[in-house]
C-alpha cells in the first residue's frame, strides 16, 4: 500500500458517510473520497416514510453528519457522482463522465434500488417508489393533492407510509398479495395485528389482492385487480420491497448471490475491495451462514465494521440485527434474525397497550425477539435472543 493510500467508498448512504468518518476517527490520513449519485451528503433513509414525509422534520436532520463534518476530517465528498465501472485488477473505479478513481481500498455501500413489478400502466403519472429523499419530496407532495392513496404492498415501507398518510388526512388502501401484510416478515398472526391497527385509523387493508394494471389518462386513476374490482387512488405508491445494487459488483467479476458476498470481515472475492450496507450479503459468526440485513442499524455498524478491516483492524462483524418502526402510536423493536419456520411464542395478548414475541428454531434457541410499545422490555429481549 502506498505511503498515503487512496480508499474509495462508493455509496452515498448511512454505511457509506459513517465508513468515511470511521477511517477518521481511526486515525486513517490518507485520500478519502466517497462517490454517491445524489446531490447531497450522506444520509439515512427511516424518516422518508415518517417524520420527513409528514413534514415534521427537515432533510438535513437526516444526514448522517453535517457536510463541514466531512469538510473538516478533509473526506472529499463527490456528489451527483455515478461509478459506472471498476476493474480491481487495476484498483480503478470509472465514473460517469470518463474519469476514473485509483484506489487502494475499495468499499462498495451502494445499496438496494425497489422492485418494480411489471404492471401495465404503470408510467402514468403519480406511480410512484420510496427510496430517496427526492422520492420523499415527490410523494409529500402528491399527498398534498389530498386525492386517495393506494400501496401496492403491506411491508414495512407500505405500512409506515400508509400510517403517515392517515396522519395527514389522506385516505389510504393498502394492496397486499399475502393473507396478512407483514406476513412474509412477521407470520400470519402478527400481520393480523398490524392490519387491524391500520384498519383502526381508516385504512382500507385489501389482502391477497393481486394488481394487474394502472388505468387512468395521464395520471393514474386506479388500480384494477385480478378479480376484476379496482381501487381509485390519485397516488399509487409500488412498495414491494428492493434488491441489492449489485451492478457494479457483477460487471466486475465480484462474487453476487443475493448481494455482494463477503467474509466475516467484509472482504469481497476481489483483493482491497470490501462491501457493506444494504448490498452486503455477509458471513455471520452467529447464524452460520450468509445474511444480508436491509435495516438502519446494519448500515450504521456496518460501515465503521468495514472500515476498520480496510485497516486491517476489528474483528469478525457479528452484530446482532436491529430493526424499529413507528407506525400511528405503534412502536416496534425486532432483534436477531428468525427463519419461516421457526416457532413464534407470544408474551401478552398482541395490543397497541404493549406485548412481546419470540421466535424459537428446531434446536431450541432463541433466534428473534420483539415487542410493541413495551420499551422497558428492549435489554431483557435483546440480551434473551443474544444468549
Amino acid at each position: 500500500m502506498a505511503e498515503q493510500p487512496t480508499f474509495v467508498i462508493v455509496g452515498g448512504g448511512m454505511a457509506g458517510g459513517k465508513a468515511a468518518l470511521t477511517l477518521r476517527e481511526e486515525g486513517f490520513d490518507g485520500r478519502v473520497v466517497v462517490v454517491g449519485a445524489e446531490p447531497r451528503a450522506p444520509y439515512e433513509r427511516p424518516p422518508l416514510s415518517k417524520d420527513y414525509l409528514r413534514g415534521e422534520s427537515e432533510a438535513d436532520a437526516a444526514l448522517v453528519a453535517p457536510l463541514a463534518a466531512y469538510e473538516e476530517q478533509g473526506i472529499e465528498l463527490l456528489t451527483r457522482t455515478e461509478a459506472v465501472a471498476l476493474d480491481p485488477a487495476a484498483h480503478r473505479v470509472g465514473l460517469a463522465g470518463g474519469d476514473e478513481l485509483a484506489y487502494d481500498r475499495l468499499l462498495l455501500a451502494t445499496g438496494a434500488v425497489p422492485r418494480r413489478p411489471p404492471l401495465d400502466g404503470a408510467e402514468r403519472d403519480g406511480v410512484l417508489v420510496l427510496r430517496s429523499l427526492a422520492d420523499s419530496d415527490r410523494l409529500r407532495g402528491a399527498l398534498e393533492r389530498g386525492g386517495p392513496l393506494a400501496v401496492l404492498g403491506g411491508g414495512w415501507i407500505g405500512c409506515e407510509v400508509a400510517a403517515s398518510a392517515r396522519q395527514l388526512g389522506v385516505a389510504a388502501t393498502i394492496l397486499e398479495q399475502a393473507s396478512e401484510p407483514l406476513e412474509r416478515v412477521l407470520g400470519a398472526e402478527l400481520g393480523a395485528f398490524f392490519a387491524e391497527v391500520h384498519r383502526e385509523h381508516g385504512v382500507d387493508v385489501v389482502t391477497n389482492a393481486r394488481v394487474t394494471a394502472v388505468e387512468g389518462g395521464g395520471r393514474v386513476e386506479r388500480v384494477r385487480l385480478e378479480d376484476g374490482s379496482a381501487v381509485e387512488c390519485d397516488t399509487l405508491l409500488i412498495a414491494v420491497g428492493v434488491a441489492p445494487d449489485t451492478r457494479l459488483a457483477e460487471a466486475a467479476g465480484l462474487e453476487v448471490q443475493n448481494g455482494i458476498v463477503v467474509d466475516e470481515r467484509l472482504r469481497t472475492s476481489a483483493p482491497d475491495v470490501f462491501a457493506a450496507g444494504d448490498v452486503a450479503s455477509a458471513a455471520h459468526p452467529r447464524y452460520g451462514r450468509h445474511i444480508r440485513v436491509e435495516h438502519w442499524a446494519n448500515a450504521l455498524e456496518q460501515g465503521p465494521a468495514a472500515a476498520r478491516s480496510m485497516l486491517d483492524r476489528g474483528g469478525p462483524y457479528d452484530a446482532l440485527p436491529y430493526f424499529f418502526t413507528d407506525q400511528y402510536d405503534v412502536g416496534v423493536e425486532y432483534f436477531g434474525l428468525h427463519a419461516p419456520d421457526d416457532r413464534l411464542e407470544l408474551s401478552g395478548t398482541p395490543s397497541v397497550a404493549g406485548f412481546q414475541a419470540f421466535w424459537t428454531g428446531p434446536d431450541g434457541r432463541v433466534t428473534a425477539g420483539m415487542h410493541v410499545n413495551d420499551w422497558d422490555a428492549t435489554d431483557a429481549i435483546k440480551q434473551r435472543v443474544a444468549g
